[in-house]
């Protein structure tokens, strides 16, 4: 592969493939160029291969599983690549906007189409793995999710991008300080998010709550969660539960958190398993890891990447472009074990600021790393799965991560429902899960 030719600033790029397209002024029409930022579809194929590996395998396989509360294992970074991957490529579609109000009809428009989707997708319409029913209970629909958590960054960070920037006649950007000075409006909507999200955790005070379980059996069964407290970063009593209790309702959380595998909750933690005697009363609330005010972080994350995607507009050189993403990520990891260290822990769920630092972090280092072999040495061919995987990530997304795929299998069987290739293989990983789990019996 020749010599790889950064992006110039003359030319729009596609939201979501990062493709540079140039106008063809004999044609009036727009024609894909040569020269394509590869990294960014790399990026975005390996964490969805990351996705569908810890989704599989994390059941069995508690390093790779999400961490049951605080603390980060490797499937609590796959949401933050995807929104820190959203960021850079609203970077390259918004460089140039010669209409900003239609531009924000278009950003809501797409946000409204994607959040659309996810609800659909999430919301309990399609049957689950092991249930062969159809339908959806408006009264207790899941509203937020992955889809709805993306759609509320893209378009909060779009109108940033597309409002938020200073196109005036100042001095050009040629230093890191240059692009700070030049989008110095956006970094402040991400530190004042940061502060409200800051304020609403520690401050709000979380009054005892209650919730019901019920089987369809019998009468349901009552819990009662005392609280009381504020600034509570526990699974039963903190503020980003108690704010989607109140705002969302209880009946339209999603049902399986993951403090279910904590060792308060689960006899085989980090796995799920039969609850303790002695286990608190939260253990079998919903609680969603996609709600409302975590969300507000989710956007910052997202900035964060559109800081990073202007450095690929502004500067043509690679040693600068590396360096300007490489310093920022370096503190970002340095930031998040200094915080970690005085008591505000890395946790997912409540997608604290430590978490925020480390994933995003993590994220520039990897994207770096993949810019400099894919698209300085032209490594393609080791990587052309995942950029196949990254031209195609809502797709894998829709049929993989959403069961859709399952569903369609499932459909089939012999005589019976229960007769299908997905119970077979359900009934394959059930067994491999009760060997790996005979030592924590």
């Amino acid at each position: 592969m020749g010599e790889y030719k950064p992006i110039t600033n003359d030319v729009p790029v596609d939201v979501e493939s990062g493709t540079v397209t140039k106008i063809d002024e004999s044609k009036k029409s727009i024609r894909p160029a040569q020269h394509r930022l590869v990294s960014l579809d790399v990026f975005r194929g390996i964490t969805v291969a990351l996705m569908i590996l810890v989704d599989d395998a994390g059941a069995f396989i508690p390093a790779i599983n999400h961490s049951p509360w605080n603390g980060v294992n490797l499937a609590d970074f796959v949401m933050p690549f995807f929104l820190f991957i959203v960021g850079v490529a609203l970077a390259l579609a918004y460089k140039r906007v010669s209409d900003k109000s239609d531009a924000s009809k278009k950003a809501v428009l797409r946000a409204l189409k994607l959040f659309a989707l996810g609800l659909f997708l999430q919301g309990g319409y399609f049957h689950g793995v092991y249930n062969l029913s159809y339908g959806v209970d408006l009264s207790s629909i899941r509203i937020m999710g992955v889809l709805q958590r993306i759609a509320i960054a893209y378009l909060l960070v779009a109108i940033c991008e597309i409002w938020l920037r200073n196109d005036g006649d100042g001095p050009p950007v040629d230093s890191g300080c240059g692009l700070l000075r030049k989008y110095r409006y956006q970094l402040l909507v991400g530190f004042i998010l940061t502060v409200i999200y800051t304020i609403l955790l520690y401050g709000v005070r979380v009054s005892d709550w209650k919730y019901a379980i019920q089987d369809g059996t019998s009468a349901p069964q009552y819990y009662y969660v005392k609280c009381g407290v504020r600034g509570n970063t526990g699974p039963g009593c903190n503020a980003v539960a108690s704010i989607d209790r109140k705002i969302l309702g209880l009946q339209h959380l999603y049902r399986k958190p993951v403090y279910k595998r904590t060792e308060e909750c689960s006899m085989r933690s980090p796995q799920n398993g039969p609850l303790p005697v002695d286990a608190p009363s939260w253990c079998q609330a919903p609680f969603d890891p996609e709600g409302l005010l975590s969300s507000v972080m989710a956007i910052v994350t997202c900035l964060i990447g559109l800081q990073f995607g202007h450095v690929i507009v502004y500067f043509k050189d690679h040693r600068s472009r590396i360096m300007l993403w490489l310093i920022p990520s370096c503190f970002l990891l340095a930031l998040a074990f200094c915080l970690d260290f005085f008591g505000i822990q890395m946790n997912k769920p409540l997608y604290t600021l430590s978490y925020t630092c480390v994933t995003a972090g993590a994220a520039g280092i990897l994207f770096a790393g993949i810019f400099v072999l894919v698209d300085v040495y032209g490594l393609r061919k080791p990587t052309i799965a995942f950029e196949w995987m990254g031209k195609h990530a809502l797709m894998i997304y829709i049929f993989i991560g959403c069961n859709l795929l399952p569903v369609l299998i499932q459909g089939i069987y012999w005589k019976k429902p229960e007769n299908n290739l997905v119970s077979y293989l359900f009934n394959i990983n059930y067994f491999l899960s009760g060997i790996n789990l005979c030592k924590y019996l």
